[in-house]
């Protein structure tokens, strides 16, 4: 069978499931964010080319399962291979969609930019479509420990995931223009080539100078991080509900009596992650007195993720502001997870998975994502900007919070469900790009850990042992200013996605209308095809 495939295909194919490997390789745990842009030089060498358009989408469909495959298996941790793998191959889709529309705009004069463009297009779509889209494995977001983060703060993260791409694209035209540099003149494209990948790396290094000073801001306040773990994992987590509360209560009474007996500072704010109270603190008094009297034992007020019951009976994933006996301001997460905390066509997945009935009936909150504090030592109400779990992923959620002025930012997560997995460093990687996108510090308080503190610049200065009980403190600054990114919000992305869609009709246009050319790719040098003679 394999002898009837063309040698051709089969190099392709093996390159574009290496690029995909590569790209995997760039995400954390790991941090080896250099093997992004290889990944990607790779992949747009595989599906370049004048040949079929579903070439393109086939060669870019293996380097997205090769990709998505081992980076998502946490999905499908305590609920079987099936949404794992579903998933993996509907995101792959988007891959293949990138290798349909890069073969159709390679042709074109100046390709390496329209190339990498369309990657930016095809990221855009998988972010918001479907069902709210699903950011996971955006480019950016395997950069927290590279030269392209600082570029954050300018251009947010779907800047880093452009200049990531763009330097892969140039670096595929640099080999192809080694691979001819007998032909006159190429010299001359290799050395422009080779100078505009420099000066993308080095614009990284240059930025990374202009981060904000850790320490820098217009006050600082304490804030303490409780990690207080759980009894088991799984889906089942919540089915002792009353001993995750407990085991929140405990540890911040720990850190109550570590303050009495001067160990530790007294904290202007704690903060308890996601689904630290599933039980409804608004409807049950023993949850409410719990949580009222460690507010008033660690004389402080207290964020807490609570599961709320509303008065429609719908049920919202909520931070509350609990301040001794007073509940203050909420934020209830807007953004919520399809096939977690709510199921999307219920009736017709529930043939597919005995897991059907156990996803989530969440509906989603409204509001700015800011909810105020007063700290425990006194000064002006300090705006919080708050991003829960998924929340994280998708940019417009620390957008939200930092127009309606949030000083402070922070991400309560419950990786329960999600086990002993390389989930958890991927959402904290993204914590890391959002405190350098917005130059914000940054709390992430998980159930289970990683709980961690970022600084302005992306650095984790503390940071907890998973499944273990642990409270993390650190005095931080309130910024008030703003990062380039935050005032441009959403306008780099839109801008780059416009283009690659005029760029992509003009290819077409092209195609139809220009002669057929030959359809060997290793001859196509700047959108002109120099057919190669055969050996």
């Amino acid at each position: 069978m394999l002898r009837q495939i063309p040698p051709l295909v089969i190099g392709r194919s093996l390159t574009a499931v290496v690029a995909g490997l590569l790209i995997f390789a760039s995400f954390p745990p790991r941090t080896c964010w250099y093997l992004a842009p290889l990944g990607i030089a790779l992949l747009t060498l595989a599906v370049r080319g004048n040949g079929k358009p579903r070439g393109g989408f086939g060669y870019g469909m293996l380097a997205g399962l090769a990709f998505f495959v081992p980076l998502l298996p946490w999905t499908g941790i305590y609920v079987g291979p099936v949404p794992w793998l579903g998933l993996s191959t509907a995101c792959a889709v988007f891959v293949g969609l990138f290798g349909l529309l890069a073969r159709s705009v390679s042709a074109l004069p100046g390709w390496p930019l329209w190339v990498a463009m369309v990657w930016t297009l095809t990221e855009w779509f998988r972010s918001v479509f479907p069902f709210g889209g699903f950011p996971w494995g955006r480019l950016a977001f395997g950069q927290a420990d590279g030269w392209y983060l600082p570029m954050a703060m300018v251009a947010g993260a779907p800047g880093v995931s452009f200049a990531v791409a763009l330097t892969g694209t140039l670096l595929a035209a640099l080999a192809i223009r080694l691979r001819h540099r007998d032909v006159p003149g190429q010299w001359i494209g290799i050395t422009s080539l080779a100078t505009l990948v420099a000066i993308i790396l080095g614009t990284g290094v240059i930025l990374r100078a202009a981060l904000p000073a850790p320490d820098a801001g217009d006050r600082s306040i304490t804030v303490a991080a409780i990690q207080g773990s759980v009894p088991r994992l799984g889906l089942d987590f919540n089915a002792q509900r009353r001993a995750v509360l407990d085991n929140h209560v405990r540890r911040t009474e720990e850190l109550a009596r570590a303050i009495a007996a001067g160990q530790a500072p007294q904290p202007d704010v704690v903060i308890w992650p996601e689904n630290s109270s599933d039980i409804d603190p608004l409807r049950n008094s023993d949850a409410s007195s719990e949580i009222t009297r460690t507010s008033q034992l660690v004389h402080a007020p207290i964020l807490v993720g609570a599961v709320l019951v509303n008065a429609d009976d719908t049920t919202t994933n909520s931070v509350l502001v609990w301040d001794g006996d007073r509940v203050g301001e909420r934020h209830d997460k807007k953004i919520i997870q399809p096939f977690g905390e709510y199921l999307p066509l219920r009736g017709f997945f529930r043939h597919f998975s005995q897991y059907a009935d156990r996803a989530g009936y969440f509906v989603p909150g409204h509001g700015d994502g800011v909810v105020h504090v007063r700290p425990a030592r006194g000064g002006a109400p300090v705006a919080i900007g708050v991003a829960t779990c998924y929340e994280v992923a998708f940019d417009r959620a620390f957008e939200d919070s930092l127009r309606a002025g949030a000083q402070l930012l922070t991400v309560p997560t419950n990786n329960a469900t999600f086990g002993r997995s390389e989930m958890t460093y991927q959402q904290l990687a993204m914590s890391r790009v959002r405190a350098v996108e917005h130059g914000r510090a940054l709390v992430v308080s998980a159930t289970t850990g990683v709980s961690a503190i970022i600084t302005a610049d992306g650095r984790v200065v503390n940071q907890t042992s998973q499944f273990v009980p642990a409270a993390l403190e650190a005095s931080l600054p309130l910024r008030h200013n703003t990062t380039l990114a935050t005032r441009f919000g959403p306008l780099p992305e839109r801008l780059l996605c416009i283009v690659a869609a005029i760029v992509v009709v003009g290819a077409a246009i092209r195609r139809r209308t220009s002669p057929p050319t030959h359809p060997a790719n290793e001859g196509t040098i700047g959108g002109r095809v120099r057919v190669q003679p055969r050996a």
